[in-house]
């Protein structure tokens, strides 16, 4: 697993513009859901394929923001087909994708100032989603896990359920953006 690359590997390369791929002066005010319109289909693509979607939603200064985020990403998984789910894997799938949400914000709490930004990015084969905080920790599962210890099981939760995790730092301010990406259901 990768703790540092700012994409997985394959024909997705790196996000535009930071890692998210907004610039600064398109961040949404705190509390506020946007959702960016999909690309078009490139040309061979099947009917089937949406393109990328992106969903953000603005935590800065929020209070509840745990819930407030898996809310949010429900109603993104049933914007995007995940649920209601189909079967148990696309259950399953989506569950996953809720826990990972939870835990990143969570940890944006506990070890870094709060969460400024959800952003969940979907392409119908992965589901990215990237948490933003000015924190200058670097998350880590801890090592060695213990499964019977109260805490710290966030990161190793991210790296077990993820195809691939890992951290972008901010340019010219405090911060970074840790991201997850999980796979959909067969």
């Amino acid at each position: 697993m990768s703790t540092t690359r700012p994409y997985s590997p394959g024909d997705r390369g790196p996000e535009p513009s930071g890692a998210s791929g907004v610039s600064e002066g398109d961040v949404p005010a705190a509390g506020a859901a946007t959702e960016a319109a999909a690309p078009p289909v490139p040309s061979g693509g099947t009917a089937a394929t949406r393109g990328r979607q992106i969903r953000r939603l603005g935590l800065e200064g929020e209070s509840g923001v745990v819930p407030m985020a898996r809310d949010f990403s429900r109603q993104a998984l049933y914007a995007w087909g995940w649920l209601p789910a189909a079967g148990a894997d696309q259950r399953a799938a989506a569950e996953d994708v809720l826990l990972v949400v939870s835990e990143l914000v969570t940890n944006a709490c506990l070890h870094a100032e709060g969460p400024d930004e959800l952003v969940l990015t979907c392409d119908n084969k992965v589901i990215r989603v990237e948490v933003s905080d000015r924190g200058t920790g670097q998350p880590a599962p801890r090592t060695p896990h213990r499964a019977g210890r109260p805490g710290g099981h966030g990161m190793f939760i991210v790296q077990r359920l993820c195809l691939d995790w890992g951290v972008v730092r901010a340019s010219g301010r405090p911060g970074k953006t840790v991201w997850a990406e999980l796979g959909a259901p067969a």
